[in-house]
């Protein structure tokens, strides 16, 4: 005779099942190797630039891609500098947007829900895959960079703003820092998109909402007449990475940034536990 632990399936076990499901469908889709493949474009662009123009042109163009000559590690640098406002917004804005109105429109959602997981760790399950992908498409920018600055420039020296000088095993390890920094920034932006994506059955309008959010809080931050909001917008840290080019390393943008991100994930995600608990998804 069975028991009731023989057929009961751990909620953790399922949840795992689920996760690694889920990145599984994430890592074989088209969309997701198409949009890391737009980004890897960004630094090869940006190096064969360089490369070409010796430089940009006098008084044109971000004035640290001068140092991407003397050191290829420096094109990961201005690649992340460069993708953070809009690039990697934009793919995370796709994969969180789609991620719950993606399957309501698919009708897949209500089997997903058939399987022993409850809403919200499958909710959960949504975001962490968002995680993943923001991990990975700061990885991929860095990475390329990386890649491609040491076949167009080699390595050498980098110099920080402050004038200092330090190794190429440190500047890997800045490098490093960005990517993570970059990530915590966008993790609020997948909170955000996650939650619109609740609000609808159409993937598209999810995507577009978020990537809008995102534009509109960049340019009230830009408005110097709003500088009392600035401080709760969560595009207000992004660019705070360049703390991790000083030296001594400064972490109060880091600790501001993470701050932040973590109230906009906590509201967000109540909010979207809040309307994907009451959604009617199985009529």
């Amino acid at each position: 005779m069975s028991s009731d632990s023989e057929s009961h399936v751990h909620p953790a076990r399922t949840g795992t099942a689920l996760l690694v499901s889920e990145l599984g469908l994430l890592f074989r889709r088209r969309r997701t190797w198409t949009l890391l493949a737009a980004l890897s474009a960004v630094p090869v662009l940006m190096g064969v630039a360089v490369r070409v123009t010796s430089g940009p042109p006098q008084g044109r163009g971000p004035a640290f891609l001068d140092q991407v000559a003397a050191s290829g590690l420096f094109l990961a640098v201005a690649a992340v500098f460069v993708c953070t406002p809009f690039f990697l917004p934009l793919t995370v804005a796709v994969v969180a947007g789609d991620s719950i109105a993606g399957e309501a429109a698919h009708g897949t959602l209500r089997y997903l829900l058939v399987a022993p997981v409850r809403r919200a760790g499958l909710l959960a399950v949504k975001y962490a895959v968002t995680l993943v992908f923001c991990l990975t498409a700061a990885l991929v920018v860095a990475a390329v960079g990386v890649l491609t600055g040491l076949a167009l420039f080699g390595t050498g020296p980098l110099v920080l703003p402050s004038g200092m000088t330090i190794t190429s095993a440190e500047t890997i390890g800045r490098i490093g820092l960005m990517v993570l920094y970059a990530t915590v920034s966008l993790s609020g932006l997948g909170a955000i998109a996650l939650f619109v994506s609740t609000l609808t059955d159409v993937p598209v309008g999810a995507m577009a909402a978020a990537v809008v959010l995102t534009i509109v809080a960049q340019i009230l931050g830009a408005l110097p007449q709003l500088a009392w909001l600035h401080p709760w917008l969560f595009t207000h840290h992004w660019m705070g990475f360049a703390d991790l080019l000083r030296a001594p390393l400064l972490w109060d943008s880091f600790r501001e940034n993470a701050l932040l991100q973590a109230s906009y994930v906590a509201v967000f995600g109540a909010l979207a536990y809040g309307r994907f608990t009451t959604k009617d998804v199985l009529s």
